[in-house]
């Protein structure tokens, strides 16, 4: 009997330590939750932050705040429906601290809910609409606000002698932010808007558009279409000879997109674009991060969600250093709240009452630099904060 007794007390007793043991590799390793578009609609952005998460832990090494990082990538096939049931399978099975990703604005909406319900940190790397950060006390965001650019862009353009504008946008949140914002500011200093027209999202034909935008005989047309939209925008701009209509593109970043420069070629020159980033932004941090990018991803070139999504890695690293590996929701938001860093796109910070990004945007021109298509920054407008909020 006393023989049972004992066994059973070593069978408890190693049950004990194999549980303790289970339990201190947990805590040794803090799992991130990374949910994009691999295919569908933003599959561009996808495959973005994939290279760019690549490239920094290949620079970075996978420890930071003396814990182990690991990175469990999903496709949500640029579907919100399928971001929240792999975001809710991240926090239950996989056990994952914080979730980053988030090509566009449903995505990140869609899942809100569950960063809000378990106090999980939801870092944006793309998504841009301005609202979307009251949907959860626990998301912070790296890449930019559709405000924050649209805004700057309707200052510059009557400020450089463009006044009278057509605004042509995809029919979604962010397509009425950037159409909003622009509007507004463009009028409060002294243009105007003479018709706002809408494009579908999803297989868009710009041609109509473009045949009312051009009877409306404008002297500017502000753009806002989806990463990877602007290549056929901006070929069906110069089949309809608009190109020499003395017409001007001055568009969000968006539509000149670093990754599909080269691709559009001679139609995209002399468009002016407002944005965060250019990768021939001139700093030695971006010198270092293209090169390394290229080095990494067979020489694939980084657009504006790269650097957000290195930029969201580099804030996840830099937090857990500060938090000494503690994930927790309200320790590691607070510890975020007002972190700067130097980016590759200049100096930026996490505003610690909105905990949105702050961040210079800068105005571009599309030029030829030897052989390749650059946006080429020209003026800069430091520290700016998202005006929406």
């Amino acid at each position: 009997m006393n023989t049972k007794k004992m066994i059973t007390g070593i069978m408890a007793t190693l049950a004990i330590v194999a549980a303790t043991t289970t339990a201190s590799r947990a805590e040794d390793t803090v799992k991130v939750g990374v949910v994009i578009p691999m295919t569908g609609g933003f599959q561009s952005n996808g495959r973005q932050i994939n290279a760019a998460l690549k490239t920094y832990v290949a620079t970075h090494g996978e420890t930071a705040g003396g814990k182990k990082v690991e990175f469990i990538v999903k496709d949500d096939g640029s579907s919100a429906d399928n971001a929240l049931r792999i975001s809710q399978e991240l926090v239950t099975s996989d056990k994952v601290s914080i979730l980053t990703g988030f090509g566009n604005t449903p995505t990140a909406l869609s899942v809100a809910q569950i960063s809000k319900r378990a106090k999980i940190p939801q870092i944006i790397m793309v998504a841009a609409t301005s609202s979307i950060m009251k949907a959860s006390p626990y998301m912070l965001r790296t890449s930019w606000t559709i405000p924050q650019v649209a805004s700057v862009i309707g200052k510059w353009a009557p400020e450089n002698g463009t006044k009278k504008f057509v605004s042509i946008v995809s029919d979604y949140g962010p397509g009425a932010d950037a159409e909003e914002w622009f509007s507004k500011t463009l009028e409060a200093n002294g243009g105007s808007v003479i018709s706002k027209l809408k494009v579908p999202l999803a297989n868009p034909d710009f041609a109509p558009f473009l045949q009312r935008a051009a009877d409306e005989k404008p002297e500017g047309l502000f753009v806002f279409v989806p990463t990877g939209a602007g290549a056929a925008f901006m070929k069906q701009f110069v089949e309809r000879g608009l190109d020499k209509s003395g017409i001007k593109v001055i568009a969000m970043a968006d539509v000149t997109d670093d990754d599909l420069l080269n691709d559009m070629g001679a139609p995209a020159l002399g468009v002016i674009t407002g944005g965060p980033y250019s990768t021939n932004h001139a700093s030695p941090e971006n010198q270092t991060f293209v090169d390394a990018f290229k080095k990494n991803n067979n020489g694939m070139r980084p657009n504006m969600v790269a650097a957000a999504a290195w930029d969201a890695l580099d804030l996840i690293y830099k937090t857990l250093d500060k938090t000494k590996g503690d994930a927790t929701g309200d320790t590691f938001v607070k510890a975020a709240e007002g972190m700067q860093l130097q980016s590759p796109r200049g100096p930026i910070s996490i505003d610690p009452q909105t905990r949105d990004i702050v961040q210079n945007i800068y105005m571009r021109k599309v030029e030829k630099v030897g052989d390749e298509f650059y946006n080429t920054e020209f003026q800069t407008i430091e520290n700016v904060k998202d005006p929406a909020h």
